[in-house]
């Protein structure tokens, strides 16, 4: 949806980041689609600036600790929303796909935990 087409709301809501619920399956992959295409489109500029500055191991860890702290912060949000669809029993299967979510999400941070503790390895290596 262009932002000509947007409400005055949806314009707001867009531009501080602020979500609403949308209750129409078709919206949500409208929304899913836009935040994918969005993501692909700034990737090729994220692997561009990636490319030319992580030149070596330890110059990783900064990146890496920085999406590491707001994936664990993402993560753990995740994890209350969790806990309140269980305290009021929301669908099974919601539960299910948050509780997947959060468990992924976990692994995740581990995994980048492990490979800033790999750079500071390699760098006191060499």
């Amino acid at each position: 949806m262009s932002l000509a087409r947007r409400s005055l709301m949806e314009a707001a809501a867009a531009r501080f980041g602020w979500r609403r619920a949308y209750g129409d399956t078709t919206q949500v992959e409208e929304l899913l689609t836009e935040q994918t295409e969005t993501a692909y489109t700034e990737a090729a500029d994220h692997a561009a600036l990636a490319t030319a500055k992580n030149d070596d191991a330890l110059a990783v860890q900064p990146g890496v600790l920085d999406v590491r702290g707001r994936i664990l912060a993402d993560v753990l949000y995740i994890e209350g929303v969790l806990t309140g669809a269980r305290n009021r029993a929301l669908p099974k299967e919601l539960i299910e796909r948050l509780a997947d979510a959060v468990d992924h999400g976990h692994e995740l941070t581990v995994l980048l935990a492990d490979t800033v503790r790999t750079t500071a390895a390699v760098h006191a290596a060499n």
